[in-house]
């Protein structure tokens, strides 16, 4: 990766609800506030808002742009106020540091008031993931403790299957051009078994967990940190989980883990997520 510490690379999106609803589809999180305008017009929202993913998808699309073939290790998110349909946005990505074959980037969502509807940092490797070990999935937390309903240690899971013509769907999408989920040969080359999932589609299974199982409809994701051990594909069956393990009543608040694992049951992500329940019934 030739990058320059403290460069930055900005480019203008406008998202349509057309693209939304797309997304919908893919990700299977149907959450009326993204796809139902009159629904979303009764909200606190007024319109409908991009899916986190989303955004998060198109801050990669920018990556894959910036350094084509690399792949993520890392990346955290918030959502510090929403983005809607048709509005103007400025997808700021500023190199931070270079070192050992690594890159690491802030990324962000602007908008035209100059806040952010999508905040965060990610970290890039030259050589993919394909050599790290399975590693083993989180213990089970102690239980004991409850509210509103919610108990530490308390999870919820989701199977997924992604076919090929779901991941055409996404790089048409995206109007993706990183070689790496495009060009399957390409991914053989760096010693993958194809062209990988990118990483929001395995976090679009956290999104249809949170946002409809636990802690469910009416959840406001605040917060995502993701840490990529292996490349998953199209055809792996994989199996996303969100689990308890913080409640904190006096805020409002959830802290889970939320991991994915693949067919032989090793850790293909791990991470952790914040929400706040208030409208959760």
């Amino acid at each position: 990766m030739n990058l320059q510490t403290g460069h930055i690379y900005s480019s203008e999106r406008v998202f349509t609800q057309t693209q939304f609803d797309r997304f919908a589809a893919l990700s299977g999180d149907d959450n009326p506030i993204h796809v139902d305008p009159e629904f979303a017009a009764r909200t606190k929202f007024g319109h409908t808002v991009a899916h986190g993913m989303f955004l998060y998808a198109n801050l990669v699309r920018a990556l894959g742009e910036i350094a084509p073939g690399a792949m993520q290790r890392e990346q955290e998110l918030m959502f510090p106020t929403p983005t809607y349909t048709g509005e103007i946005v400025r997808l700021d990505l500023a190199v931070t540091d270079t070192s050992d074959g690594t890159a690491r980037f802030s990324t962000d969502v602007v908008k035209l008031d100059g806040s952010s509807g999508c905040r965060g940092n990610a970290l890039l490797v030259a050589r993919g993931l394909n050599g790290l070990p399975a590693a083993a999935p989180p213990e089970q937390p102690p239980g004991g403790e409850t509210w509103k309903g919610f108990a530490v240690g308390q999870s919820a899971a989701l199977t997924r299957v992604y076919s090929r013509d779901d991941m055409n769907e996404y790089n048409d999408l995206l109007r993706e051009t990183n070689p790496l989920y495009i060009d399957a040969a390409f991914g053989r080359s760096l010693g993958l078994r194809g062209a990988p999932l990118p990483g929001p589609l395995l976090g679009a299974m956290f999104s249809c967990l949170l946002g409809t199982e636990l802690p469910g409809p009416g959840t406001n994701w605040l917060k995502q940190r993701f840490v990529f051990l292996r490349a998953a594909y199209p055809g792996d069956e994989l199996v996303a989980r969100v689990r308890i393990m913080r409640l904190r009543p006096e805020k409002e608040l959830v802290n889970l883990r939320t991991w994915v694992t693949g067919p032989d049951g090793g850790l293909v992500c791990d991470g952790e997520a914040l929400v706040w329940v208030s409208d959760v019934e």
